[in-house]
Formats: structure tokens, C-alpha cells, sequence
């Protein structure tokens, strides 16, 4: 895995919690011992042993987690570690040959194995999200301001409401009114990004899921589409599961850090108490290549 340095200082800046520990993969510990613990919110979001195999075996293996209201979670780790497609797992767009099995609810509902009519209502609406390479995820053909439109239409806002609302959403992250006539070709790599992040956000979701958002971007404007991300997360109450390899990402962005190595969640906690402290060797290494 090669990891990208963090901007001088702000990991060094983070202050060491006392006895802060952190594992959470641990055989000689308790299943309460290592964890960081927080008041607890209202619950959004519960994976239970989320397991997604292939015929060469398995990829994600027995993970766990909860995602509380208006939390805002990253999922860090190498490549190939099971980040992504934990992400398509609660979105319900694994590849063609995989197969998931656990749970995954939002507000109790059950996701996995939801019939696809289901799902559809669900993205978009209660589910966002961002993909790292936005000419895939954007129509070339389409402009933009009817992309941005069609996110609402679909879930019920009337046309001319729709066609108003999107220039209302573009011009929110910072794009000129021109862009709404703009093809995607016709964008920058950081105006695309902003593009997707308002599609992702048009029906102000429950959940908005960004994967590697900001990887493709130079530092400047990724800086401007993390704040962007934490302004449009937090204005709407929505929760995030921010997935990066990039631990100054998640330091500027996320309060809670899951670890994951090799499909398997190691550790969790808070971001300070975690990259200040990690208790697992593979988080210490990955704290240890940012510095």
C-alpha cells in the first residue's frame, strides 16, 4: 500500500488521551476491552456480521459496525481490504458473483437481499453516494443541471421545482450558474466531484457513503471538497461513512475511525483517541507511513 504523507503537524497536533486504547480484534481481550466508548445516539445504520464471498473465497469477513444520527464514520484501509465493497454492500450494488451475507439495516429496515424496486426507492433518497471517478458515475451525454434535476424527479419533486432546486444546489457548492448547462467533459476534475456530492446530498439523505472522493484531486481542492462534504453533511443532520486510505482525511473530516485489514475490521474508536494511540500493530503502522 503506498500511503500518501499528511499535511506536516496534523497528526502530531493530536493530543494523547490518557489510557485511550483502541483494538477491537484482539483473542486475549473481553469484547468490551480495547473500545473506545462514546454517548450513545440514536442509531441509523447496524452491519452484523457482514460476510461477501467469492469463488476464490472471502473478501469481507464478519464485519460489524454501527452508524449513529448525524455521526460522521471513516473506514480506512490498504487497498483490496474490503473498504469498497462493504460500501456497495449497504447500497446494494455488488458486483455480478459475489454474494453477502449478515445484516445491514437503516432505521431497522433490512437491506440485504431487499428486492432491487426497494433499493431503488431507497437510493437517492435515504442513501447517497459519492464514487471516487465521477466521468463514470456521471452521464457524458446528459447536462448537467438535468442530472442534478432527474435525482430529485425521480423521488417525487415536480419538473420546473426540480429544474429551480438543482441551479439552487449547484450554486450551494460554489459553481457558477453556467455549469447547470455544462456537460461533464466540460468540468474539472474538482467541479465534477462538486457535481456528484450534490446529487448525492439533492434529497438530503439519511446516509451519504463517499468512496475515495477526494483521491484523484490535488491538495487544494481536495481540501475544498472535504469542507464541503463535513458543511453539507452537517447542515442536514445526514450521517457519513467517509472510505479513504488517507489518515489526514479522516482526521480533518471524521469523529469515529474503523481500521480494516484484510476484510476484517481490527480496530475503532474516536479519531483522536485511535491516531493518537492505536492499539493495533496494523494501525500503528498506518499512523507510523502518514507521519
Amino acid at each position: 500500500m503506498t500511503e500518501r504523507a499528511c499535511p506536516e503537524g496534523h497528526l502530531g497536533g493530536v493530543e494523547r488521551p490518557e489510557g485511550a486504547l483502541g483494538g477491537v480484534d484482539r483473542p486475549d481481550s473481553s469484547p468490551d476491552q480495547g473500545l473506545h466508548r462514546e454517548p450513545e445516539r440514536d442509531g441509523l445504520l447496524a452491519v452484523d456480521g457482514l460476510s461477501i464471498t467469492h469463488d476464490d473465497g472471502e473478501l469481507v469477513d464478519d464485519v460489524s459496525f454501527r452508524i449513529a444520527q448525524g455521526e460522521r464514520v471513516g473506514l480506512i484501509g490498504a487497498s483490496g481490504s474490503g473498504k469498497s465493497l462493504t460500501a456497495s454492500a449497504i447500497m446494494g450494488l455488488l458486483p455480478d458473483g459475489l454474494a453477502a451475507s449478515g445484516s445491514v439495516t437503516l432505521r431497522g429496515r433490512q437491506l440485504l437481499g431487499a428486492p432491487e424496486r426497494e433499493l431503488s426507492r431507497l437510493r437517492g433518497k435515504d442513501l447517497g453516494m459519492v464514487f471516487q471517478e465521477p466521468m463514470t458515475a456521471l452521464n457524458p451525454a446528459m447536462r448537467i443541471g438535468r442530472q442534478v434535476a432527474e435525482a430529485l424527479t425521480i423521488h417525487g419533486t415536480a419538473r420546473r421545482r426540480a429544474a429551480d432546486r438543482a441551479r439552487e444546489l449547484l450554486d450551494r457548492v460554489g459553481l457558477p450558474e453556467r455549469t447547470a448547462r455544462a456537460y461533464p467533459h466540460e468540468l474539472s476534475g474538482g467541479q465534477r466531484q462538486r457535481v456528484l456530492l450534490t446529487i448525492a446530498l439533492a434529497n438530503d439523505p439519511a446516509l451519504l457513503i463517499c468512496d475515495e472522493p477526494t483521491t484523484a484531486l490535488d491538495v487544494t481542492v481536495q481540501a475544498q471538497v472535504l469542507d464541503l462534504v463535513a458543511e453539507g453533511v452537517r447542515d442536514r443532520g445526514t450521517s457519513l461513512l467517509f472510505i479513504t486510505h488517507d489518515l489526514a482525511v479522516i482526521a480533518s473530516v471524521c469523529e469515529r475511525v474503523l481500521v480494516c485489514r484484510d476484510g476484517r475490521l481490527v480496530e475503532e474508536g474516536p479519531v483522536r483517541a485511535v491516531l493518537s494511540d492505536p492499539e493495533h500493530d496494523y494501525t500503528r503502522r498506518l499512523v507510523e507511513a502518514a507521519l
